[in-house]
């Protein structure tokens, strides 16, 4: 049962994220990230384990350092009177700096996978999910494509793919591929922030998915995803094919705003853009495409002792909603 506290500092995370989002002032704005980042270190409290409390530390010094950074940006801006071009670009570069950071995107991102290796999935989800709500907004606000955020949009796109092809934990490649998004929605909101919101929201539902069936089923690790699959073949398939969509794989779900984003850019004479985006995103698509695969066929092994397991309906509903992406997909490329 979840403690009064907590239900209390969540309230209070979701007023910080509202707060920032819908402020009228930097300084106000301001304070939301900080009442957001003060609500959700005693949410990460956990008596059973220790790892949490680390993961506290280190995502507290990082906010803390982003938010005087911020700050610092805000208070300059506010103190002079006559604005230059250069001195204008230069407080956007370090404002949308503190708000990458507060975000984890590349390369200000290698606090976001240790971070996410101590906490719990719940957590996780929070993290992956809410936690980007409120820094992604207010770039949006401060938003001018600009050589600085292409190379954050392409830094972001490489390195996830790279760093996340050695990873065996399964937070931390949920990690860097959250990364490998924030590059895909960094590129939607360039001029239709209807895709941006496309985006988030799937990506959130498929994320929804994975995090549920991870929770149900007790799994942290790839060895414990493939010796957990091998004792349920009805489960097997369906949740291998739930890595798909997070790739963008058509015609699942996840590739539908890829393709919006695609075609945004595409429209908006960013095409060579569009071309590293899709193909620095077949990396993260291939150690998705080597999980899948071993889970089926590689690591696959059938006991010659039958275990009668019932299939769990919670996580058979949730496969079911993530894997109708082709009827959503069809139904909503009517409309566009």
């Amino acid at each position: 049962m979840m403690n009064f506290y907590k239900i209390l500092f969540f309230l209070t995370l979701m007023f910080g994220t509202l707060m920032a989002i819908s402020s009228y002032s930097w300084l106000s704005m301001w304070m939301g990230l900080e009442i957001n980042l003060l609500s959700i270190i005693p949410l990460w409290k956990d008596s059973k384990n220790l790892y949490p409390a680390e993961s506290a530390l280190k995502y507290f010094i990082t906010q803390s350092l982003a938010s005087s950074i911020l700050l610092l940006a805000i208070i300059l801006s506010l103190n002079l009177k006559e604005f230059f071009l250069e001195t204008f670009q230069f407080l956007s570069i370090i404002m949308n700096s503190a708000l990458l950071t507060k975000m984890g995107a590349a390369p200000f991102h290698t606090w976001f996978p240790e971070v996410m290796e101590g906490l719990n999935w719940m957590m996780s989800l929070l993290m992956l999910t809410w936690q980007k709500l409120a820094p992604m907004i207010l770039i949006f606000y401060n938003y001018q494509m600009s050589q600085f955020l292409l190379i954050i949009i392409l830094s972001s796109t490489i390195l996830s793919g790279i760093l996340g092809l050695n990873q065996i934990s399964l937070r931390k490649i949920l990690a860097y591929s959250s990364i490998n998004h924030i590059s895909w929605m960094l590129a939607s909101l360039l001029q239709n922030q209807m895709i941006w919101v496309i985006y988030f929201s799937i990506y959130s539902i498929i994320t929804i998915n994975l995090i549920i069936i991870f929770k149900i089923m007790h799994i942290f690790t790839l060895t414990q995803l493939f010796n957990s699959m091998n004792f349920s073949k009805s489960m097997n398939f369906p949740f291998s094919l739930n890595f798909f969509p997070l790739g963008g794989l058509p015609p699942f779900m996840g590739f539908f705003p890829k393709w919006l984003v695609s075609n945004n850019l595409i429209l908006t004479k960013f095409n060579f853009l569009s071309i590293l985006l899709i193909v620095f995103t077949l990396i993260t698509l291939y150690f998705y495409l080597r999980i899948s695969f071993s889970s089926l066929m590689i690591n696959f092994y059938e006991s010659l002792i039958f275990y009668s397991k019932k299939i769990n309906f919670k996580i058979f509903f949730v496969n079911l909603i993530s894997l109708s992406g082709l009827l959503a997909c069809s139904l909503i490329f009517n409309y566009f």
